[in-house]
């Protein structure tokens, strides 16, 4: 399956990347899978995607938790929790 990828403000910059397309393998399904198939990249991928680190996920420009199914063709966005003020 393939989708596109977009990075957001402070991962964008701890990755030096804000977008990419990836074929994925079968077994990514989910966003949250798709977080633990860039964490094993290792390095700053993953410490900027850990477990416990606070980020947010969407799919399709929603707001998607680590459970929201992949579809062909869609966006995956990570960025970090904003406040307001």
């Amino acid at each position: 399956m393939k989708i596109q990828l977009r990075f957001f403000a402070s991962i964008r910059e701890a990755l030096n990347l804000s977008q990419e397309t990836l074929e994925l393998p079968a077994t990514v399904a989910t966003v949250g899978d798709v977080r633990t198939y860039l964490r094993a990249r290792g390095g700053v991928w993953a410490e900027v995607l850990a477990d416990g680190r606070a980020l947010r996920m969407a799919f399709n420009q929603e707001l998607a938790n680590a459970d929201t199914a992949l579809a062909e063709n869609g966006e995956v966005a990570f960025f970090p929790p904003v406040t307001g003020g």
